[in-house]
């Protein structure tokens, strides 16, 4: 699918009817945070002809304490409006209800699809 048509269909959805689903890899920190792990290369000879010795396949993308639980509840089957209920139900005094919750997880959301560490179900 091309950029036109993926750029159509965000249009007419609501964001919140969105299904995240997550493209990288991620690996747990012992203090409960999570590091995105972006390979440097995506093409093998790339990697084999270019990549020093020294440094590791993937380039580490720290989240922080809301980024790490807004990842943790990406799983394929939830919408964006569940996840913010979600974070909402763990951490009642971190969010005001006055949609601060909707409006930062859907700016997260839409830069993680921008980089291209996530899709959503409904333009697969």
């Amino acid at each position: 699918m091309n950029f036109l048509e993926r750029r159509r269909i965000l249009k007419k959805t609501n964001f919140l009817d969105l299904i995240p689903f997550r493209i990288l890899e991620h690996e747990s920190c012992e203090n409960g945070l999570i590091n995105l792990l972006m390979p440097r290369f995506k093409n093998k000879y790339w990697s084999r002809m270019f990549q020093p010795r020294s440094k590791g396949k993937f380039i580490k993308i720290k989240l922080d304490q809301y980024g790490s639980a807004t990842w943790s509840l990406i799983d394929g089957n939830t919408s964006v409006a569940g996840i913010c209920t979600k974070l909402e139900e763990m951490n009642p005094d971190q969010f005001n209800k006055d949609n601060e919750t909707e409006k930062r997880v859907t700016k997260f959301l839409s830069m993680l699809y921008q980089q291209r560490y996530i899709t959503f179900r409904e333009i697969q």
